[in-house]
């Protein structure tokens, strides 16, 4: 019975830390550049990472430095600056969305590069999400297509780099544990972010000069430390004691926690979102059908 109920209050948790990202990185786009937010999210992670990286240094061989900068790059450095940069022309509600097509390019890397196979309702699947990505991008935000698309391929992008960075991680790098994963990961992104935010961008004249400088770094801390390290751990303890397919069904929750944020917020939203919504999680869900 404690086994199930922490396994629920773990599974609450992370629909609500993950679905609250999209309106966070909405928020601190009001004080940060998307590259500046970027950056931030990235090395306030590296930073909170760093104590566990101690004792950790001599579980790893060369050859894994590599594939870790690999899925580091592919699956934490380049969505950071892309949801970001999404951000300024989507809505949280979209980009929460859109973030769930993730399984999709999953199954479509792991069949064109890592031998997996599928069955035949997985390829329709990816056909129906595909429909309802487009339905999507023709109404959000009260935009056009052609508007919506140069944002939203942004984090499709995205999805395709998550997609590909999980059939690293199941094909190299099993022999370590999650947590050593992501906290170098970190550690190797988290130099060039460095470089990036005080090299490529005016960091230092917004701390000196923005009246609203401590409530960006709220939003992007509570992004950084809340929404992706200490979810990290919930979500490491979760998959040990709730099965796997318990697990992969926060995809279905996490959009919809990310909507009423931006109901909240008063996004435009409207009957014709909830179709294509409809859509696209039911492609999801053939797509990780067993």
């Amino acid at each position: 019975m404690q086994t199930k109920k922490l396994t629920w209050i773990l599974y609450i948790a992370l629909i609500f830390i993950w679905g609250t990202s999209f309106i966070l990185i909405k928020k601190s786009l009001e004080v940060f550049t998307p590259i500046q937010v970027g950056s931030l999210r990235i090395i306030i992670t590296f930073l909170a990472l760093m104590p566990f990286a101690y004792q950790r240094f001599k579980t790893l061989k060369p050859k894994d430095w590599l594939i870790l900068g690999i899925s580091g790059t592919l699956g934490s450095f380049f969505p950071a600056f892309l949801f970001a940069m999404a951000q300024t022309g989507l809505n949280s509600g979209t980009a929460g969305i859109l973030n769930s097509l993730t399984p999709l390019f999953t199954l479509l890397v792991g069949v064109s590069f890592f031998h997996l196979k599928a069955k035949w309702w997985s390829y329709v699947g990816v056909l129906i999400s595909m429909i309802g990505t487009y339905g999507l991008l023709t109404v959000s935000g009260g935009h056009a297509f052609s508007f919506n698309i140069k944002y939203g391929i942004l984090i499709i992008v995205s999805t395709f780099f998550y997609g590909t960075q999980i059939n690293i991680l199941k094909k190299y790098l099993g022999h370590i544990h999650p947590v050593t994963i992501t906290t170098f990961q970190f550690f190797i992104i988290g130099w060039p972010s460095l470089l990036i935010l005080f090299g490529f961008t005016d960091i230092v004249s917004v701390i000196q000069t923005n009246a609203r400088l401590f409530e960006g770094l709220f939003y992007v801390g509570t992004l950084s430390l809340v929404g992706t390290a200490f979810a990290l751990m919930l979500f490491n303890k979760l998959i040990q004691i709730a099965n796997p397919v318990f697990s992969a069904s926060l995809t279905y929750f996490i959009p919809v926690v990310a909507l009423i944020w931006g109901l909240f917020d008063n996004e435009n939203i409207n009957l014709l979102f909830f179709l294509w919504i409809s859509l696209i999680l039911s492609g999801v869900y053939l797509v990780n059908r067993k």
